[in-house]
């Protein structure tokens, strides 16, 4: 995957306005910053939400209905505007958007994954930016990524970027909700987490929790990423220029291979695996598969080639990997069964 990439992310209130008006003074603000970073060279990714909220005017409703398929629908509906959107306003500065809709089962499946990889590079190679959603239409709640916060950490992971921007209605962080007596802005992402924060606007899903915990995330994999306000004609520049912007959460996290980034961020887990100390030690500290003599007990219910996570005498999950065996195959701690190939494993 093409190294340097940026991943923009902007919520819904960037986007639409009251009535579900679209914000396009906004937007072509980022579509410039953006289209500016396609043809200088660096691959850009804009995760943009929006869609739904774009979406309900032409179903005639003023707010989120409560049932799932309107709402897909309005997203359906929105997710039109929301690209022709971005298609008019990139192309004024000669640059072509293209679409990209996924749902976490397309993150969870390693050919889904490789497959959206490699269309992301193609569309890099050819100085395009592409538009990434969630799938709104045909994601149900047991595979949804929960808020498109979380899908851009996703994406930021895929495609190895090195930063990821989180934009808001807000500076960044803040030590308790914006216009609140006391409250401040807090720089340092490693402070973020303990802050006292406003929920999102009412079209919204995500919140700054979520934003905070995407950036988690993103940072753990080794990728910058800051979350800062979005309006106002220069956002991106003094960002890329090294300007303090925001809150800053600082790469932390080892270069794994992009498979190992996948198994970490990518692969939801089925199931635990709580090892004796001798295995923790074996596994995290020598680099050993673990064998099933190693393995206490079992939780949860998985079968070969789900993802589990690795959890010690402590309780505190320490690896994820790839069960080579069943739970009914470790049973008893049978020597000569691999329980996870090191191969297939990655530390946290």
């Amino acid at each position: 995957m093409t190294q340097g990439a940026v991943v923009v992310k902007l919520g819904t209130s960037l986007i639409a306005g009251p009535g579900g008006r679209l914000r396009r003074s906004l937007l072509g603000h980022r579509a410039r910053e953006i289209a500016e970073l396609a043809r200088g060279g660096t691959p850009a990714v804009v995760v943009s939400s929006g869609a739904i909220a774009l979406g309900l005017p032409r179903l005639g409703l003023t707010r989120r209905p409560a049932s799932v398929p309107r709402l897909q629908a309005a997203s359906a509906l929105g997710q039109a505007r929301l690209q022709a959107a971005w298609d008019a306003a990139l192309a004024r500065h000669g640059v072509a958007a293209a679409q990209i809709l996924l749902t976490a089962g397309d993150i969870a499946d390693r050919a889904a994954y490789v497959n959206a990889r490699n269309a992301l590079a193609a569309l890099f190679r050819l100085g395009a930016v592409p538009i990434v959603n969630e799938n709104d239409a045909t994601a149900t709640d047991e595979i949804t990524f929960g808020d498109n916060d979380a899908l851009a950490a996703q994406v930021a992971v895929l495609v190895r970027a090195r930063l990821l921007v989180l934009l808001t209605e807000v500076e960044g962080v803040f030590s308790h909700a914006p216009g609140t007596p006391g409250a401040e802005l807090i720089p340092e992402g490693s402070a973020a987490r303990t802050a006292v924060l406003g929920d999102a606007a009412p079209t919204g899903k995500g919140g700054m929790r979520s934003k905070v915990l995407a950036a988690e995330m993103a940072a753990s994999a080794g990728i910058q990423t800051v979350i800062a306000g979005g309006a106002g004609a220069a956002v991106l520049e003094p960002i890329l220029a090294g300007e303090l912007r925001g809150t800053v959460f600082e790469p932390k996290g080892r270069e794994h291979s992009a498979f190992k980034l996948w198994l970490r961020f990518g692969k939801p887990v089925a199931g635990r695996l709580h090892v004796d100390e001798g295995a923790k030690r074996a596994v995290a500290e020598d680099g050993a598969s673990l064998l099933a003599i190693g393995v206490a007990r079992c939780e949860g219910r998985f079968e070969p080639g789900d993802a589990v996570e690795l959890v010690g005498p402590d309780g505190t999950a320490f690896a994820k990997g790839i069960a080579g065996a069943s739970p009914a195959e470790l049973e008893g701690r049978p020597r000569g069964v691999e329980a996870v190939h090191r191969d297939r494993l990655v530390a946290y």
